[in-house]
């Protein structure tokens, strides 16, 4: 397959469909980095220091070594099979880009939220606009070292998810496990109902 791109051609030859996915969920969860592990191009990120002024907005209790922050949007590709290429496009987490969420979300087939066992209230605001917007998604629990492990059930409950949404786990750091959410993202979204 990489053998057919070119400079002027960068899907193959045998792709007949496109999808954009946004990928979404709260500040410090992990979008940029789940973007980087399955991207097969150099992801592109829009990436800032923190900075004292936002170390006192942002809360970084669960990342105190984070030291950077997306303040516009990470991008990657990445080919399913033959036929299908991802555009992934992360957001960033804090809520003061809600403006930016919801301009990611035109024209998105759907969206991956990661969620961070630590903090599963922090989810709730991208998943009601998803919701507003109406566009489908699934959820991936993104397992941090030394995070508490719930079981899906529990979490499915906890974040309000319908009985259909997809639920995961994921380590974001771990291209295979960030793959099977991609992949059960993609597999929800090819059974529902096409859009009037």
């Amino acid at each position: 397959m990489a053998s057919a791109l070119t400079p002027d051609r960068f899907v193959a030859p045998t792709v007949t469909a496109t999808a954009k996915i946004v990928v979404a969920g709260a500040f410090g969860v992990g979008k940029t980095t789940f973007v980087g592990s399955v991207s097969e191009v150099p992801p592109v990120h829009m990436e800032e220091t923190i900075t004292r002024a936002s170390a006192l907005v942002d809360d970084l209790a669960r990342t105190p070594q984070k030291s950077t922050t997306t303040v516009g949007v990470d991008f990657g590709r990445k080919h399913l099979g033959d036929d299908l290429v991802l555009y992934l496009f992360g957001t960033p987490g804090q809520a003061r880009f809600r403006f930016l969420w919801e301009e990611l979300l035109v024209g998105a087939l759907g969206a991956l939220v990661l969620v961070d066992p630590r903090d599963l209230d922090a989810s709730h605001e991208i998943l009601a606009l998803l919701e507003e917007a109406e566009v489908a998604y699934a959820v991936a629990v993104n397992q941090f070292d030394g995070a508490p492990r719930y079981p899906l059930a529990e979490i499915h409950e906890a974040l309000a998810l319908e009985g259909h949404t997809p639920l995961s786990v994921c380590d974001a750091r771990e291209r295979a496990s960030c793959m099977q959410a991609l992949i059960q993202l993609t597999e929800y979204l090819a059974r529902l109902e096409p859009r009037p």
